[in-house]
Parts: structure tokens; sequence; C-alpha cells
């Protein structure tokens, strides 16, 4: 009966395959429960695939497979502790990825997958299972601050360092959006020329202008050019998102020059009849000088009042009398076409302010000297008419001088203002170094962030590995020693068993039973 029971414990044994840790198999599921799944692999122990070993993701086994499914799985422990036989999903379809990946880095293929997690120093991408880290500065042709918007979305990349040793992979969007972008200009540039009107959308604005998507390109329009009038700030004017339409005023190399000043909305170009001489205008004090101020009588269109036509008195500072916003109304006493330049008077619309006559001016005729005998009336009339023609002529010379001293005066500061905007032109400059200068320092803070989180990242992982093969090494320990003892446990019985064959026996003789 002993023997029966042995021959059919080993008959069953037989009829079970042996398996090992790390070994792939197919298993049918037999039931399902939200955080595990049982599985019949043709052993003696059913197989138990965890939710967590079914992918990173999933979260109720229930929704993810069903009884009858038919999975491929690799053996993680022949025992688990209960007898069971731990399985895993996920690790044999990331070890599929990562030969995926393998391949993808050989052929310098380009790879499309969702981003699962955001990062501190970048973006964390699902390729199939397996994990694929872009650094922030990677992602893009421009350096991003904020990359939650990435969230969920495919994007398409290459991989630029692939080592599964060390479980550090590399991927790379900004290449692929560079040469995309290079692609789109070079197709613009082909088919664009000085003069095209463009649709494009507004990306950012700064202080010297706004730079507009005119379809895969980055077009420049500067302050100047979003109006005939003044800007004083675009960003009052202009806001990311804002769709623009503008013609190409200038097109170099690869950069483009965009206007909003488009020729037929010129307000110069009818000025002749809006602005003839003897016209009435209204306007707006939009700068003040030493000499004047400037009125912006229609926008884009300034002219000057002089400080002698401020008032019918005598204005030494036109800040005395005017301050930039006051809107007043003048007369056009000058216009020139050429060089675009108009001179008002207020003052010629001002009521006459009574004069009042000062007493030294009866003075200003010189007394003849007394003479014994009168002069005669014709010479007195004579000397009067010199005297009045000279006074004319002092006076006319006098004016001549002024207007040249206001002439020269104006010239000097035009220089001045040419010489302000050049070096308001200089700031922007250095204002845009710095604005670059500040991106690449937090591009390169980025870039050490993003190295630290990689080494944490990477530790951890050899952590877990090291855990893992720790783990392994001790199931097949373990294995060894159970295959020990079962061996030692066969040879009693079957000692035990010759043992007590020899005693149901029948007795043999002397010599035969001292030669045993």
């Amino acid at each position: 009966m002993s023997e029966m029971n042995n021959e059919f414990e080993q008959m069953l044994d037989e009829s079970f395959k042996t398996i090992r840790n790390g070994e792939v198999l197919e298993g049918k599921v037999i039931s399902v429960k939200p955080e595990e799944a049982v599985l019949n692999i043709g052993y003696k122990a059913d197989g138990i695939l965890p939710v967590n070993e079914y992918s990173n993701t999933a979260e109720d086994l229930t929704t993810e497979i069903s009884v009858g499914d038919e999975l491929t799985v690799k053996v993680l422990k022949v025992n688990d502790g209960e007898g069971q036989v731990a399985l895993s999903y996920k690790r044999l379809a990331a070890e599929k990825a990562n030969k995926r990946l393998e391949e993808a880095f050989e052929n310098n293929e380009v790879l499309k997958a969702p981003v699962v997690q955001i990062l501190k120093g970048g973006l964390s991408v699902d390729v199939e299972g397996a994990r694929v880290f872009i650094p922030a500065s990677l992602v893009s042709d421009v350096f991003e601050r904020d990359l939650s918007k990435y969230e969920g979305q495919e994007i398409e990349f290459v991989l630029t360092e692939y080592n599964p040793r060390k479980r550090r992979v590399i991927g790379d969007r900004k290449q692929l959006v560079s040469k995309e972008k290079e692609e789109a200009r070079a197709a613009l540039l082909e088919k664009v020329s000085v003069g095209d009107t463009i649709t494009g959308t507004v990306k950012s604005v700064v202080d010297f202008g706004a730079f507009v998507d005119i379809g895969g390109v980055d077009g420049l329009l500067h302050i100047s050019e979003m109006s005939w009038g003044r800007i004083g700030n675009p960003r009052k004017h202009f806001k990311p998102g804002d769709e623009v339409t503008a013609f190409i005023k200038e097109i170099d190399g690869d950069k483009i020059a965009l206007s909003l000043k488009f020729e037929d909305t010129n307000p110069w170009n009818n000025a002749s009849e809006k602005f003839a001489v003897g016209a009435i205008v209204t306007g707006t004090v939009a700068r003040m000088t030493d000499f004047g101020c400037f009125v912006e009588i229609e926008p884009g269109v300034d002219a000057l009042l002089h400080v002698s036509q401020i008032a019918r008195h005598h204005v030494d500072k036109p800040s005395d009398e005017l301050k930039v916003g006051d809107v007043i109304e003048a007369k056009i006493v000058e216009f020139n076409e050429e060089e675009k330049k108009i001179s008002i008077s207020r003052k010629v619309l001002l009521p006459e302010e009574p004069k009042e006559e000062p007493e030294e001016e009866k003075e200003e005729v010189p007394e003849m000297p007394e003479q014994n005998e009168e002069p005669d009336s014709s010479i007195a009339d004579a000397i009067a008419a010199a005297q009045g023609e000279a006074h004319d002529t002092v006076d006319a010379v006098a004016d001549d001088l002024k207007d040249v001293a206001e002439t020269v005066k104006a010239d000097v500061e035009e220089v001045k203002e040419t010489a302000a905007e050049q070096k308001e032109e200089a700031k922007e400059q250095i204002e845009e170094v710095k604005e670059q200068a500040a991106d690449q320092i937090e591009e390169v803070k980025e870039q050490a962030a993003e190295q630290i989180e990689e080494v944490k990242e990477a530790a951890a992982e050899q952590k877990e590995e090291a855990k893992e093969q720790l783990e392994e090494v001790k199931e097949t320990a373990k294995e060894k020693a159970e295959d020990v003892i079962e061996k030692v446990e066969g040879k009693l019985e079957e000692l035990k068993e010759k043992i007590t064959g020899s005693d149901d026996a029948e007795e043999a003789p002397a010599d035969d039973s001292e030669e045993e």
C-alpha cells in the first residue's frame, strides 16, 4: 500500500511541469478581484497576479481582465510564502518595451508616447510599459518653466541615451521641434515676400514689441510698427493668444519683421487737405520740450506748438502753461508735407490781452537838441521817418535772429530726441540680453535639478533591483534547501523500506547474513 501511495504521488508530481524564477509562461485567468487575479499555469500551485504587477496605472483588475483571458506572464517567485506562485505581467511587458527602446535607439527612430508624469526636472513618458525621462531643457526649443500643459499629451521624441543597466533612458523632443520649425521656416520663406499680408497669433509680449507665430515661424512686431501713433507699453495693446493681421516689412535671413502700419491707413496720405494752413485742429499734448511741445492732432501726426505760440503773454517754459495729456485747440500756421512737419499756434485763437504802456516808451524817441532856430518841419519829418525805419529794421533783424535761434534750438532738440531713441533701443537690447542670460541661468539650474533627480531615481531603482536580486537569491537558496531535504527524506525512506523489507524476509544462511 505504501508503495502504491508513493507511486501515485510520483505520477501526480510528474503530471505538473517544473518552473523556475524568471521563467515566462502562459496562464489562464480563473478568478479576478480588484486587487489580484488567479491564473492556472499548469503547475501544482496557482499563480497570483497582483494589480501592481499588472501595470503602473491599473487600480482595479476587474476592469482590465476577465475570467478566461490568457496572459503571458513572468514568474517572480515559485513559492510566495503561501504555497502560491507570484507572477508579473508588467515586467515582461517592460522587457519587451526595453527591447523596443533599444531598437529605436539604434535606429534613431522617432517615438510617440503619452506623458504620464510631470517631474521637477522634466517629463516621464510611458513607452509600452517602460519609462523614458525627457529633461526640461530637451522638451522644447525654448525654455519652459511650466510643463504641466504636457500632462496626458502624446508627444514625439527620439532617444539620445539608452543604458538599461543603469536604467537611464533619456529622450529628446527639442531637436524634433527645432527641425520642424526650421522646415516650416524654410517653406514659409519660399512662399512669402516683403509686403505680403499675413495673419498670426501673438506668442509673447516684451518691452520692445511682440513675437507673432505666423505658421511655425516667429515674426517680430516692433513697438514702433504697432501703430501710426505712439505706443507706450505694448502689453496694454497686445496679449498672448491675440490674432494679428500684419504685413511683412523686412526679411533678413531667417528673421522676419512685421508691421501694422499699412500704407492705406497712413494719416499723412491726405494730410494736406485736413491740415492746410489756417485750419483749426484739436489735439493732445504728447511731449514737452524746452522750446515748446508736440501735440498729437491725429494718431501718427504730431505738430509743433512753439513756446512763443502758446499764449498772448510771454511764456518762459511750456510746462508753466501746459502738461502732457492736455487737450488744446490750435490753428495750423505752417505745413511742410515733404518733411512731414506741422507748426501750430494756440495764441492766435486766444483773445487779445490789454497792453500796459510802460512809461519808458515815452523816451524811445530821442529829443532833438535845442537850436537857436527851429528846424524846418520837413527835416523833422525826415528824421522821424528815418528813426522809424531804423526801429523797424532792428525789430526785423531781431525777429530773424530769434527765428534762427528757434530753428537751431529745434534742430538740437531733434538731435536730442534721436539720441534718446538710440539710447532707448540700446536699453531694449541690453534688456533682451539680460532676459536671455536669465533664461540660460534658469536652464542651467533646471539641468542641474534634472541630473540630481536622475541620480536619485537611479539610486532608488538600483536599491529596488538589489532587493529583488537578494529576494531571488533567498528564494533560490530556499528551493535548493528544499530539494536537498526532499532528497535526504527520500533516501531515508528508501533505507527505511530496505530495513523493513529485510525484517519481513525469510532468514538467510548465517554466512550470507554475515556477508551482508
